[in-house]
């Protein structure tokens, strides 16, 4: 999937996190960030810290990976 914008990876991550059983907040504590930021990041909130989302995409087994468009 093309991840074209925050709300894109957010719906991506919440998929992820359902297939996986885990609630928000078992998210939230594996990957050392709140039960908000998991909530914000899932809606698409666009100012989201790239790193905390780099973290919480790894730990739900998702590579972040960049190419160029053809």
């Amino acid at each position: 999937m093309a991840i074209r914008n925050a709300k894109d990876f957010g719906t991506l991550i919440r998929k992820r996190r359902k297939q996986l059983g885990y609630t928000q907040g078992e998210l939230a504590e594996m990957c050392n960030v709140g039960v908000m930021f998991v909530s914000q990041l899932e809606n698409g909130k666009p100012t989201a810290q790239l790193d905390k989302a780099i973290r919480v995409a790894n730990m739900v087994g998702l590579d972040i990976a960049l190419q160029e468009r053809r």
